[in-house]
């Protein structure tokens, strides 16, 4: 970690910063209502279709900072594609008392082990909506954005018995900070544990020793906000746990480079993708084929829709929904989103560490 002098002239720059304002929509999500005892002091929202089956899968989705659930969902067209493909959503939904800019406490051992705050709080909700809809136990899923991915992080590695697969997008490995200088200094790419010590982590995080959830991780080379160096160490620290410690395959999806890892039987437990010359946000496709999403602040227009890849990976949605329109001449390179989006972060960082 940096010296004391350099995080301070952070956390003062940070002070300077606003939060971005909340989308004002009418939309779908229900309040899942009371769920257990809620230690981590969360909201939580749904979407079920109406001719839901017995024994769907549910997906947990976590927005970013300054967002909240019914904007992330507007943007990134998950209940769009459950209605579709017919599974349940979950959206955890963080309060301005916890975090004055809405970002879920990734960083906080307090908040992100197993058992404990917003972690066990999200773990309470996925079992509500297991029992009250009947969803199979054996297909939930978690993805989230930025500290939404980073809590991705922590929900796969504290309750892997419970997840089958989960997508970080621009996020951060699970238990590399645990305070708010070293937050910030993971974010940059400085830091934090030797990757031979990453997985370990993991397996400390719960008594679980396996089967392990399936990962896909995404993240923009432009990204000035997360550092993509991060998207490498979390593959890193899920890679020995798969055992896919060899070479990766490697391929172009919609124009973009995505790399495989797949386990002794053939199967794909790990990808990554690479969106070059995006910055910080959640790649998406509203142009195509499959209406993707809506672009906005964080939500980037990039030509790929990341919420239909994700779903394809898990085997929830069918291969022909949600891809991209073919284009001719060359990929638009996604523009970064700026205007303070790096600052606003990191003053939700600084303010939900000293809300503990």
């Amino acid at each position: 970690m940096r010296g004391l002098a350099n995080s301070v002239s952070r956390i003062t720059a940070m002070a300077r910063a606003r939060a971005l304002p909340l989308p004002d929509l009418n939309h779908r999500l229900t309040p899942l209502g009371r769920f257990g005892t809620n230690p981590g002091a969360l909201d939580a929202l749904a979407f079920v279709p109406e001719d839901l089956r017995p024994g769907a899968a549910l997906v947990v989705v976590l927005h970013g900072c300054t967002q909240n659930a019914a904007g992330y969902d507007h943007g990134s067209g998950w209940s769009r594609l459950a209605e579709r493909n017919g599974f349940a959503l979950l959206y955890p939904e963080q309060r301005r008392a916890n975090n004055p800019n809405l970002c879920f406490n990734w960083f906080s051992p307090a908040d992100a082990r197993r058992g404990r705050g917003e972690a066990l709080s999200i773990r309470q909700m996925v079992a509500h909506m297991v029992k009250t809809h009947g969803l199979d136990p054996k297909r939930i899923f978690v993805t989230g954005l930025s500290a939404g991915g980073a809590m991705t992080s922590v929900m796969l590695a504290a309750y892997p018995d419970v997840f089958a697969g989960g997508a970080v997008i621009a996020g951060l490995p699970f238990a590399t900070a645990n305070s708010v200088p070293e937050a910030l200094d993971r974010m940059r790419g400085h830091g934090g544990p030797a990757n031979d010590r990453l997985s370990s982590l993991v397996t400390g995080a719960s008594g679980h020793r396996g089967p392990w959830p399936t990962l896909s991780v995404w993240h923009g080379t432009s990204d000035s906000t997360v550092d993509p160096v991060n998207a490498d160490a979390i593959v890193d620290q899920w890679r020995s746990l798969h055992k896919v410690e060899g070479q990766s395959e490697r391929s172009v999806v919609d124009g973009y480079p995505r790399e495989i890892w797949r386990d002794s039987s053939g199967r794909a437990v790990i990808e990554k993708y690479d969106i070059k010359g995006m910055g910080h946000g959640t790649p998406l496709d509203p142009g195509g084929d499959g209406d993707c999403g809506k672009a906005g602040p964080f939500m980037l227009d990039a030509q790929i829709c990341s919420t239909s890849h994700i779903a394809r990976f898990w085997g929830l949605a069918d291969e022909t929904v949600g891809t991209a329109k073919e284009r001719t001449g060359t990929k638009a390179r996604p523009a970064e989103v700026r205007g303070g989006v790096g600052s606003v972060i990191e003053d939700a960082l600084r303010a939900a560490g000293l809300m503990r």
